[in-house]
């Protein structure tokens, strides 16, 4: 895949700091040591979002503009679940996240990451049916598959979309070695083109 022009556009910490609706919007979803940034930065070809070693820094909505033939904008949201993270303040992410998702009429699909070593934990299996609920469409992506050898990585793919009771089988991908970026990216661009047309 070739580099596209992408840019960071503005972060958010509460709804009256979203930026007015426009392009359709991609939600990137996931626990917070999933690798959210590392993915964006594979997808668009450069280091648009920043990465930490320290899984939860993500602690705003950021907003990401992609120039394509559609242009369309990836959003970051906080990661969930993590447990050095005190839950005062996971709880006080989890009313902004609802919020853009229930209420952004610029939504057009969410990327949800599992790590795929880790699998499906709790909030993946009542977020999933909460999507479907709203109508949301969803592309479900297990990262960081370069640690597992092809043959478990497949078994993980079965195992995901059975406990999930997907459709179409989750997109094993590697930020590390770009293994997966085509079809991931596929998957985003058909869910900013549906709604763009």
């Amino acid at each position: 895949m070739s580099k596209v022009s992408a840019r960071f556009i503005i972060s958010a910490a509460k709804p009256d700091e979203f930026p007015a609706e426009g392009s359709p919007e991609i939600a990137v979803v996931g626990r917070s040591n999933v690798g959210k940034s590392s993915l964006i930065n594979a997808l668009v070809g450069t280091a648009i979002a920043r990465t930490s070693r320290t899984p939860g820094r993500t602690r705003l909505i950021n907003w990401f503009e992609i120039l394509h033939k559609y242009p369309f904008q990836l959003v970051d949201l906080p990661g969930y679940g993590y447990a050095e993270v005190n839950k005062a303040t996971r709880d006080s992410w989890r009313p902004l996240i609802e919020s853009y998702l229930a209420t952004r009429k610029s939504l057009a699909g969410v990327l949800l990451l599992v790590d795929i070593r880790r699998g499906i934990q709790d909030e993946e299996l009542d977020f999933v049916p909460w999507l479907e609920q709203k109508q949301t469409p969803f592309v479900v992506a297990l990262t960081k598959s370069d640690k597992l050898p092809k043959n478990k990585r497949m078994l993980e793919v079965s195992k995901v979309k059975k406990d999930l009771g997907l459709r179409r089988d989750p997109l094993p991908v590697s930020a590390q070695d770009n293994d997966g970026i085509d079809a991931v990216w596929r998957a985003v661009l058909g869910l900013a083109e549906a709604k763009s047309g």
